[in-house]
């Protein structure tokens, strides 16, 4: 590409501040000698910022999808700099100082994020919920669930490579497009680094687009529905694991802890467990192969290996093993029940071969239906 770096800013009635954005990058442009541009992605804005934008020689495009994530997707991908640092045009960040970022690029890092910890917060540019709650929790649940070597992970200011942000394939809209640039550049494998940037008070009359409460739950729902793991897998495996340990202690018969008598109801809640965590950890699988499928997701080698040796006939074989367990334990059931002539039987002894029968025959068809749901999930379409 013959231009080096576009500075690329959404913009929705931002006629305040967007001259003095504009103005503070093209100051930068000059002071390095960098081949750049500067690109305005506007979102419909009614406020004149469109006019002000043109007048300073800045490239406007006109997004007509609402949204942080489409005004900035519209932008990039109209950018023709080979290196791109996006920023809001509120002020709140400084374009005139902007050789970290580029300096990181030139070496090779896919994605430069802006840590606002690190180079600080002035007075009233952040409120404490955000400062000391919400980015912190949200970024440290980002770090568990994707290992990405971010620390503010919503920091507005940030560079790319064009073709690192090609290879990621963004989908959202909204205020998620930050954060799925993070999630997916992990994903990838993409270089990340940060550098220190300060954040100042935006020079706004008005309100903020920003909703904390609402922006933080997407947020949080989009790190979820992008790791299965977490969301499904992880809790899955924990109720299978303790419904065992539930049915191995209680099966031969009834414990006392304490004067505590532990018994068939409880015995019942074990056997429900595995049938839940059974359930989870399969949703796990169908959301990450159909994510997959989808390019939601990068391929897992993992997965792939598993499914060498777990195909659609292993899963039938094992659901048809339990299901033949169970009706073995029914038929068990059934016979005891005949010699008794069809009255009254030892309640506790029956259940204990009751209940894990109808728990084999149930996950046997689980099995089966899932094993045959994941098969046309794994159907690749023409």
């Amino acid at each position: 590409m013959s231009v080096e770096l576009s500075i690329v800013m959404p913009c929705l009635n931002e006629a305040e501040t967007l001259a003095f954005c504009i103005e503070k990058a093209q100051s930068y442009l000059r002071r390095t000698g960098i081949d750049g541009e500067i690109v305005i992605g506007d979102n419909g804005s009614t406020d004149g910022s469109q006019q002000i934008a043109v007048g300073l020689g800045a490239r406007v495009v006109d997004i007509p999808v609402r949204g942080y994530g489409a005004a900035l997707h519209g932008a990039i991908n109209a950018a023709q700099g080979r290196y791109c640092i996006i920023g809001d045009s509120d002020a709140s960040y400084d374009f005139e100082h902007l050789d970290d970022f580029v300096e990181k690029l030139r070496q090779g890092y896919g994605l430069v994020m802006g840590n606002r910890y690190m180079g600080g917060i002035r007075p009233g540019a952040m409120p404490w919920k955000n400062r000391y709650l919400g980015n912190p929790f949200l970024s440290f649940i980002a770090k568990l669930f994707f290992h990405a070597p971010v620390g503010d992970f919503f920091c507005g200011i940030r560079g790319f490579s064009k073709r690192a942000f090609d290879s990621l394939y963004m989908r959202t809209t909204g205020m998620e497009f930050a954060y799925e640039m993070v999630i997916k550049a992990q994903m990838k494998g993409e270089r990340m680094t940060e550098v220190p940037t300060i954040l100042s008070p935006d020079g706004r009359s008005r309100r903020p687009h920003l909703r904390p409460y609402r922006d933080g739950w997407r947020t949080l729902r989009f790190m979820l529905l992008h790791s299965p793991r977490w969301l499904f897998l992880y809790p899955g495996c924990a109720l299978i694991a303790l419904g065992l340990a539930g049915c191995a202690w209680l099966l031969p018969g009834p414990r006392s802890i304490h004067g505590i008598v532990f018994d068939l109801h409880t015995l019942l809640y074990a056997f429900v467990s595995i049938l839940l965590g059974f359930q989870l950890a399969a949703f796990a699988v169908f959301a990450k192969v159909f994510a997959v499928s989808e390019g939601l997701l990068p391929e897992d080698p993992r997965l792939t290996r598993v499914f060498r040796y777990i195909r659609l006939e292993t899963g039938l074989a094992a659901g048809a093993a339990l299901v033949a367990i169970g009706i073995a334990g029914s038929i068990v059931a059934v016979s005891r029940w005949s010699e008794q002539g069809f009255g009254n039987l030892d309640f506790d002894r029956m259940l204990r071969v009751v209940m894990p029968a109808v728990f084999s025959l149930t996950l046997g068809v689980q099995i089966v239906c899932s094993s045959f749901f994941l098969s046309i999930l794994g159907l690749r379409r023409r």
